[in-house]
């Protein structure tokens, strides 16, 4: 999220060329200032569904394994290619160090993709793929809690069908089949790092990328609720305004907002001095966020990491994507990035310690991802232990 800079200049998350006449659609509100510590605070447990009926569980729960995707394209990342597939094998090999990761890989750089991983990383080649956003693209595991697993699919088509993505349209189905547990197609077209869910019935999300005629046309807000909690096991959707046409994702939710339990969220703050979109619509997030019930009823509880200096970070690529919200839990670490400010990058490495108290924090240079418009968190994707 906030791909943008201090002076102004228009960039995007995930930019896509050609796309003429599009506009942002996130209203600009003022900034709530209040915030939370959640220093010696007490986490709540998710409370899980009831004994029989799947849901989508809680990010930092155990894990039996992460899914990832190879990128091999030339075509899509061009002269980039090479620098990608080292972020995405840092990544790889970091959470490997924790828990197993299974890379899928079309047969021909199969063999790339080991060398580059490491005999850590379970690489697959009867799974193909277009690319490596796997948050995206793959399967969104449920349990039961009998001891009990299946999968849902999003339908995924190419982020509003911007790009083609034959082969990652049927990635989803293909793992649940690989791990062989049931498998669904919600009733809505959507991705991964589009919905956000704390594992106790409450989702959020951005209207601008699910509300949106490239991906649910004629579909309104309560039909769209009803298949989004119908395919997460969830009862509350809390919604945020986004941001149309910027990027190809159309505002994903998780690069700014995450859960961190029942009750509780953290946001991506811009800099005081940004004004741009992204920096508002983050405002308004938080604002929302702030003043939100969990499915429970109870009032949220939100928490701030604040966002890099894009006058301070390595890259000057008008496109970059520097979010340390888009991080990822794996079995008793916490991956996320640095960016080369090196005082909001020890903050924010501070931030996350405090938030998830036991874990390991692993801050990694993906900058040639986050070039690509993405981070940790979009090519990843949790296999929950039953």
């Amino acid at each position: 999220m906030f791909p943008h800079t201090s002076d102004g200049r228009s960039v995007g998350r995930r930019q896509f060329l050609g796309a003429a006449g599009l506009v942002a659609a996130g209203a600009a509100v003022t900034m709530a200032t209040g915030s939370t510590a959640f220093a010696g605070t007490r986490r709540p447990a998710a409370t899980p569904a009831a004994a029989g009926a799947f849901a989508v569980p809680a990010e930092d729960g155990r894990h039996t394994r992460t899914w990832m995707a190879w990128p091999d394209s030339s075509t899509i990342w061009r002269n980039q290619l090479s620098g990608v597939q080292s972020n995405i094998a840092l990544i790889a090999k970091t959470i490997a160090k924790y828990e197993p990761v299974y890379m899928c890989a079309n047969p021909a750089s199969a063999a790339k993709a080991r060398s580059m991983c490491g005999s850590a990383v379970t690489v697959i080649s009867t799974i193909p793929v277009d690319d490596c956003w796997m948050r995206d693209t793959g399967a969104v595991f449920r349990t039961d809690g009998l001891g009990g697993l299946d999968a849902v699919g999003l339908n995924f088509n190419g982020w509003g069908g911007k790009q083609t993505h034959a082969k990652d349209a049927l990635v989803a189905q293909r793992i649940a089949g690989y791990v062989g547990v049931p498998f669904t197609a919600a009733d809505l077209t959507a991705e991964g790092g589009a919905i956000e869910q704390d594992g106790a019935g409450t989702l959020m999300a951005t209207r601008s990328s699910i509300i949106n005629s490239n991906r649910n046309p004629g579909m309104s807000q309560g039909q769209l609720e009803t298949a989004m909690c119908a395919a997460y096991g969830a009862s509350k959707v809390i919604w945020f305004a986004g941001i149309v046409g910027q990027d190809i994702t159309d505002d994903h939710v998780d690069a700014t907002s995450r859960f961190l339990a029942p009750g509780m969220g953290t946001v991506q703050m811009p800099l005081a001095t940004d004004t741009d979109a992204w920096s508002n619509d983050a405002r308004q997030q938080y604002q929302i966020l702030s003043t939100s019930t969990s499915a429970t009823g109870t009032p949220m509880s939100v928490s701030k990491i604040q966002g890099p200096d894009y006058y301070k970070i390595r890259s000057t690529n008008a496109n970059f994507v520097a979010s340390y919200a888009n991080y990822y839990l794996c079995n008793g670490a916490v991956i996320s990035a640095q960016f080369g400010d090196t005082t909001a990058d020890a903050a924010a490495r501070s931030t996350l310690a405090r938030l998830f108290p036991g874990r390991t924090v692993e801050q990694l240079n993906i900058d040639y991802l986050g070039a690509g418009g993405g981070g940790i968190h979009c090519v990843t994707q949790q296999q929950p232990a039953v």
